[in-house]
């Protein structure tokens, strides 16, 4: 670890230890896992990593985070959150991630409160200059961030958890499924798990980094560009396979994976951040 890394390292844990008993949003993901094993060696029993469940949760990132909290050592519980009773979520506008979030805190605040303990969640420097409602929705609650804190890019990040034992330290971004489905697309219980099917079945054939987006009748499968030419030539089987999901048709995007494509549409003339999660 280099000197950089080691004083931000030094950084989060005296943050941390600031907050002195915290409750850490844990989906699994390398970004929260760092803030929860961080929160672990700041504060032991005093941190407690949770993970909210809902069909928006791909039941293979459920399972991987419960593993890696036990295999970890920290403390972990699930809770369930119901963000698709909110219309406001459940009509996809370009603000879910802000009534998602909306949720998710509503949810932690009584089990933060019970412990007297702050929230904290895996926001990290470079998350910053994206588009992200959650971290608007993560300011109105006063959920702490404590990789921005700290000065943590998505690089130290990796780099850290590398350096701290994190087996998940190179893992792909995975956002929930919700984020499959192109803005203005209703979200559904249904559709949530067509989306957990669809990337399960692509996956076993050979795809490790993959996104299936939901444009209504129009599956449109994301895998890297080096792996374009595989795909083509898999064509039917992932054809045949999604539309046994209920897809009408299927697409390969030529363009390759790209995390957060479906957000190329808010520099449109039409369509237009909200004010409320600029």
């Amino acid at each position: 670890m280099n000197a950089s890394l080691e004083a931000k390292a030094a950084d989060l844990d005296r943050f941390l230890r600031s907050l002195e008993t915290v409750v850490v949003a844990y989906s699994g993901g390398v970004d929260s896992a760092l803030v929860a094993l961080a929160a672990h060696r700041a504060l032991g029993e005093d941190a407690l990593a949770v993970t909210a469940v809902s069909p928006s949760l791909s039941r293979r990132e459920r399972r991987q985070a419960s593993e890696l909290a036990r295999r970890m050592g920290f403390s972990h519980r699930e809770v369930t959150t119901h963000e698709l009773r909110r219309e406001e979520y459940a009509r996809n506008a370009a603000d879910r991630c802000f009534w998602c979030k909306t949720e998710l805190f509503d949810v932690l605040s009584p089990i933060a409160a019970q412990r007297n303990a702050a929230i904290a969640v895996g926001t990290n420097v470079d998350d910053l200059g994206d588009h992200r409602p959650g971290i608007a929705a993560a300011r109105l609650n006063a959920v702490a961030a404590p990789l921005v804190e700290a000065g943590l890019t998505k690089n130290d990040v990796r780099a850290l958890a590398a350096a701290w034992g994190l087996p998940i330290a190179e893992k792909p971004a995975a956002p929930c499924l919700a984020s499959r489905f192109a803005y203005g697309v209703r979200v559904t219980e249904e559709g949530l798990r067509r989306i957990d099917e669809a990337e399960e079945a692509v996956r076993s054939l050979g795809f490790e980094v993959l996104r299936v987006r939901d444009h209504g009748d129009l599956a449109r499968v994301e895998v890297p560009e080096g792996e374009i030419e595989k795909a083509a030539a898999l064509a039917d089987a992932i054809a045949r396979t999604l539309r046994g999901l209920g897809f009408r048709y299927v697409t390969l995007d030529l363009s390759g994976f790209r995390s957060g494509s479906l957000n190329d549409v808010l520099q449109g003339p039409s369509i237009r951040r909200p004010e409320r999660s600029a």
